[in-house]
């Protein structure tokens, strides 16, 4: 039997925030590359200089730089997701008029994601904040933005209420909606397709192995990435460069980049991306239907 909603709920979250440890853990250095690479385009010829270049310059713990907010961000992010995602699909399903044991669709799997997103976005904003600017400390310090710049979690959320209160830690809020509501409708669509395609011929989705897993999870993220990348560009620059004083908003940042810069801008760190969806993604989708199901396997009674 169905497990009560309030324990649907903690099984969900519990296993999102597991998902969502695997997917930093998997993936850490390619982020750090990434958010490099859109902060300070010019700077790196490619994702290859830019791990090389950081090596050389902070050793190879500067590419874990933000680990522990991104453990954070991800734990706080995933756990939201995937319980509000189990809420928001009974939603979907009250709103279709489809009875609460029927699977649904992948695109109304898709418009579960992208309604759970916009509560998720709440928790991730403060720790992504926090993530980006620690990983763009150094390129700060060196573009002579900042004199000398925050190396530690705390030194970076006091300085944000410092400068800018409480409601500074949601900088690059606006830019975090409009990337994650269209974003994990691909995220979850992209998932939900992938694993169609396998479990086609009579197959359960939820009997597929592992590798159908993973790759699914893959090919979410790959679809979210290239649906929303050069507006999580602009969210990465508002949130790093607000450190050097008040930053433009989403429209004027991203006008500005396209205007001097060119689109091309806007794809930068697109490659370190790429190459880390497929572990990260396919980690925490993994990661979240395995111990969700362990969990689910308790109240099959």
């Amino acid at each position: 039997m169905s497990p009560h909603p309030v324990v649907q709920a903690v099984i969900d979250l519990s296993a999102g925030a597991i998902g969502g440890t695997a997917c930093v853990l998997s993936g850490q250095p390619f982020d750090t590359a990434k958010v490099k690479m859109q902060t300070f385009p010019t700077m790196y010829k490619g994702f290859v200089n830019c791990f090389i270049s950081t090596y050389k310059q902070v050793g190879f713990r500067g590419l874990y730089h933000g680990t522990t907010p991104a453990l954070m961000a991800n734990i706080a992010e995933n756990s939201v997701l995937f319980m509000c995602y189990g809420f928001c699909q009974q939603v979907v399903r009250n709103l279709a008029g489809i009875d609460r044991e029927t699977k649904l669709s992948d695109v109304e799997n898709a418009l579960a994601g992208s309604f759970a997103s916009v509560f998720s976005s709440l928790v991730l904003c403060p720790t992504e904040l926090v993530k980006c600017r620690l990983q763009a400390m150094h390129e700060m310090e060196v573009s002579g933005k900042i004199a000398k710049g925050q190396n530690t979690v705390w030194s970076v959320v006091k300085g944000v209420l410092r400068s800018n209160g409480p409601l500074g830690m949601y900088q690059g809020l606006t830019s975090t909606l409009v990337r994650e509501v269209p974003g994990y409708f691909f995220f979850f669509g992209g998932y939900e397709f992938s694993r169609s395609v396998f479990a086609s011929g009579g197959k359960s989705k939820d009997d597929l192995g592992v590798l159908p897993v993973v790759f699914s999870g893959g090919f979410g993220g790959a679809c979210l990435w290239l649906s929303v990348y050069p507006i999580d560009c602009v969210k990465s620059r508002i949130q790093v460069l607000s450190m050097a004083g008040k930053q433009a908003g989403f429209l004027k940042t991203f006008t500005s980049i396209v205007k001097y810069e060119g689109i091309p801008a806007l794809y930068s760190g697109l490659t370190p991306t790429m190459i880390r969806t497929f572990p990260a993604n396919g980690a925490l989708f993994l990661t979240y239907e395995l111990s969700r199901k362990m969990m689910m396997k308790q109240f099959d009674t």
